[in-house]
């Protein structure tokens, strides 16, 4: 099984999104196009129930069987730091930032989620969708979700998945067989020149 991960187009916002629907720019017609090309068809393509994964996806669809949203893929919800940026937060909750991207586990914005519990409800939507599909699947996605899918994948702590860099439609590809995860590519901007 193929699983074909692609972050959504980017919001131009520099706060934390998380569950805040805002929109993106879908403006990038020759990436949405090279992505179009490289990725898979026929395939089952999902999203997130955001906009920004939606409008993502709406892009990718041709060729490809939509599935049902799955909210399951939900960025991680940053409770009362929504749509704030990393300077306001640290004015009021300094410590707490640190600690939330330093060592993410149990700690979480007041009101929010934890990376545990974030990574637990993202592993079960991608565990349902996998028994729904006999792949090829391509998911638009939050930076987090793919974050989270490379730590299964390389089996690595959170704070060490974090240290990868993810682009705005960018793609990582996970081979999955016999339930065993493992990493083909991690954050190609540009997969028809490395096949």
């Amino acid at each position: 099984m193929d699983l074909y991960l692609i972050r959504h187009a980017p919001t131009h916002r520099k706060s934390m999104v998380g569950w805040s629907d805002v929109d993106a720019d879908f403006g990038d017609t020759d990436r949405f196009g090279a992505l179009n090309a490289f990725l898979p068809t026929p395939a089952d393509l999902v999203s997130s129930d955001l906009r920004r994964t939606v409008g993502t996806a709406d892009r990718l669809a041709k060729g490809r069987r939509r599935l049902e949203h799955c909210s399951g893929l939900r960025e991680i919800n940053f409770g009362d730091w929504e749509l704030k940026t990393f300077a306001e937060i640290q004015e009021t909750h300094a410590e707490e930032i640190r600690a939330f991207y330093e060592t993410p586990g149990t700690m979480k914005a007041p009101n929010g989620e934890c990376w545990n519990a974030f990574y637990d409800r993202v592993h079960s939507g991608f565990d349902g969708l996998l028994q729904q599909t006999q792949g090829p699947l391509i998911a638009a996605v939050h930076f987090g979700v793919v974050i989270a899918a490379i730590q299964r994948a390389l089996d690595v702590s959170a704070s060490e998945a974090f240290s990868h860099r993810i682009d705005n439609l960018s793609l990582t590809h996970i081979c999955i067989t016999d339930g065993e995860w493992t990493v083909v590519r991690i954050n190609d901007t540009d997969p028809s020149t490395n096949s």
